[in-house]
């Protein structure tokens, strides 16, 4: 049930969307009867405007509903092949264009944090914020030593107003689920609780400091991505101080052109940085809205990018990443027995569908998308089809892949501004294959295996000890053995492949050292030694697994 504050709050958000006349966008759908029963109850309030454009008035009731509804148009705005051209023009001012509070609030706000004069602080500090968000806005400034900053400081009272929004998310998350059996499938609590950390995290800015520090060493080498410099004496839990960076807005495309960028070479860029963030650095900028991205324009030919707001990053389990590795490369491959069997392995769809069916689904979905440019590819289209299959086989959504969907369509949206014939599978394809490739390579296998190895040494030294504990319990009548028949097969399985890896760490450590015996006396054949430590290095590897 909700709470009586939930309930005030989810009336003033619907009377918000009539007095915008936002409910009109349900005409001729099965909530249409409903928002009519919910406007003749409530009203429609005196300031009622429906003669207004229609993308204006989207926007300031996203604006006046709080940040939350403002982030969500902001991933709106990138997905101009599923809506008009007047709303996604709205919208996307919602980007860098929201309105900023007060700058004595600001000064107020940052005095409270520092717990002195700002003059004290900074030798400059500009009152007219350089940009404004839904949940901070940014001043510029100058240090003491004369370097150009950048000041981030939270909305006065935005915690609470965000607290309260996912509290009213919750209790809706929690109606659905009571009311839509079908909606479990799509787990929308856990959806609002990933999205509960993803806002809460971007709440604290020294959280988005030790990001953008992360992210800046990641790229420190590469000129595909350049993350502006921190200054940690001056960060806090409610302010960010960052280098101030100079680029054209990736959304000023007019501006772009004037300067000769290489579009095709920029979009290309973009997603190849999407790629190695994902799979190389398994670390992410989470939030790559055309606000927060900015082009170098130094070189036309080769154009750089510069991120900003590093609130919402995210990474992946191995696991994960391996899984939508293989699975990107068996999309482009067309291979939809693989995709099939890796649905199946994974546990997302159920183990006893028939994978035939599974591979058909599949490959009537994607064929239509491949060799075809971006701007005669529609990618909402094509999953909402996708979630037509996994409806259709009792696949899950998972939650923990939310931010990563979220990161592909902002960079499919930045990609269609950019270059309209851009090829996303194509640019991706190489740097997939070129990871996968790097995955199974001599280098990487002995890399795991030298991680692994203090490990396993530790395990090995324990093993005596623990044999004898077990010995001596049984001599004295105290081992216990209790079987739960629940999962006992699988027990089973997992208790076997247990011993397999401990014998061949057993086996591969005493060939090991044989090996590095036969060097150390120089006794035999060198090749011999060098094949048993080969040997040897095989069954540790193989252990591990």
């Amino acid at each position: 049930m909700m709470r009586p504050s939930e309930l005030f709050r989810l009336v003033g958000i619907i009377r918000i969307l009539q007095r915008f006349g936002i409910d009109e966008f349900a005409a001729g759908t099965r909530a249409q009867r409903s928002l009519r029963i919910a406007r003749w109850c409530l009203g429609s309030g005196p300031m009622r405007n429906t003669g207004r454009p229609r993308g204006e008035r989207v926007r300031e009731a996203l604006q006046e509903l709080g940040p939350i509804f403002v982030k969500f148009g902001q991933t709106l705005s990138t997905r101009r092949d599923l809506l008009p051209s007047d709303v996604a023009d709205e919208l996307a001012r919602l980007q860098d264009d929201v309105p900023p509070f007060a700058s004595a609030a600001a000064r107020a706000e940052l005095e409270k944090i520092y717990r002195r004069p700002l003059e004290e602080i900074f030798a400059e500090f500009d009152g007219e914020p350089l940009a404004a968000a839904s949940i901070a806005q940014c001043h510029g400034a100058r240090l003491p030593d004369g370097q150009e900053v950048v000041v981030k400081v939270l909305r006065p009272g935005v915690r609470n107003q965000i607290r309260r929004d996912l509290d009213l998310m919750y209790a809706l998350a929690r109606l659905v689920v009571r009311l839509w059996p079908e909606a479990r499938r799509l787990r929308p609590v856990e959806v609002v609780a990933k999205y509960e950390k993803i806002i809460i995290d971007e709440l604290d800015l020294m959280r988005e400091a030790a990001a953008a520090s992360q992210l800046r060493r990641n790229f420190q080498d590469s000129d595909l991505l350049y993350v502006p410099q921190v200054y940690w004496d001056f960060c806090r839990p409610g302010a960010l101080v960052t280098e101030r960076i100079h680029g054209v807005p990736i959304g000023d495309v007019a501006r772009l052109r004037q300067h000769d960028v290489d579009m095709g070479r920029l979009a290309n860029r973009g997603v190849e940085i999407f790629f190695t963030q994902v799979f190389r650095h398994n670390f992410f900028h989470a939030d790559m809205h055309p606000g927060n991205i900015f082009v170098d324009v130094s070189d036309p030919e080769n154009p750089g990018y510069i991120a900003v707001d590093f609130g919402i990053v995210g990474s992946l389990d191995p696991r994960d990443q391996q899984y939508l590795a293989e699975n990107f490369l068996a999309f482009f491959q067309r291979d939809y027995h693989r995709i099939a069997r890796l649905h199946i392995n994974s546990g997302w769809v159920p183990g006893d569908t028939r994978q035939d069916e599974v591979e058909s689904a599949f490959r009537t979905v994607c064929e239509p998308i491949f060799n075809r440019p971006l701007s005669e590819i529609s990618f909402g289209q094509f999953l909402v089809r996708l979630f037509t299959v996994a409806r259709r086989f009792g696949m899950e959504v998972q939650p923990q892949l939310i931010l990563l969907e979220k990161t592909l369509l902002n960079i499919e949206g930045l990609g269609r501004e950019l270059y309209p014939q851009l090829d996303l599978w194509e640019t991706a394809q190489p740097i997939l294959e070129d990871w996968m490739n790097e995955r199974v390579s001599g280098r990487a296998i002995m890399n795991r295996l030298r991680e692994q190895l203090p490990t396993v040494g530790e395990s090995l030294q324990e093993f005596p000890q623990v044999v004898h504990g077990l010995i001596q319990k049984a001599s004295e009548g105290q081992l216990e053995i209790r079987v739960s028949t629940p999962g006992i097969d699988e027990l089973r399985r997992e208790n076997l492949a247990i011993s397999r890896r401990r014998n061949r760490a057993v086996a591969g450590t005493g060939i090991l050292l044989t090996a590095a015996v036969l060097l150390g006396l120089d006794a035999g054949p060198s090749w011999l030694a060098w094949t048993t430590g080969a040997a040897a290095i095989w069954l540790l590897a193989s252990s591990l697994r």
